[in-house]
């Protein structure tokens, strides 16, 4: 007999993947500071296809599951609260943001690439760092 499925493990997957897509960002990073563009390229769009499953991750649990409420008081509370309302805005922000990046890019077109990246890249970084923070101050 198989077990039910517990759709909760998905928000240890969610983290999971933003710490991946974080990683690969950082590596894309240094990939094309030295010159290699193609594992840059193969780098960043490993970032995207991460963060392409987390995004369905995330909307198929927070559809499912009922909400967790965070429990911290005091400077933590408001600590919590400022970083998640920072991370949601920008992770509405940021899919445009990357979806124009990556086009630019596989289109070869360097300097506009260049600078949307410029813009692109530190918010990917904050939304895929805070996003693990939350996580672990929601979570444990």
């Amino acid at each position: 007999m198989l077990a039910e499925f517990d759709i909760r493990i998905l928000a240890d997957v969610d983290a999971t993947l933003n710490a991946i897509a974080f990683v690969l960002i950082c590596a894309g990073l240094v990939a094309v500071k030295r010159g290699n563009i193609e594992l840059h390229k193969k780098l960043m769009l490993g970032a995207v296809a991460v963060s392409a499953v987390f995004l369905a991750c995330y909307l198929t649990y927070h559809l499912s599951a009922p909400p967790v409420e965070f429990t911290g008081e005091g400077w933590v509370r408001t600590c919590y609260f400022a970083l998640l309302i920072s991370h949601i805005v920008l992770a509405a922000v940021q899919v445009p943001l990357i979806l124009r990046t990556v086009w630019l890019g596989l289109k070869d077109r360097r300097e506009q690439h260049k600078k949307w990246a410029k813009v692109t890249t530190p918010i990917w970084l904050y939304v895929s760092a805070t996003g693990v923070i939350v996580y672990l101050m929601l979570y444990h």
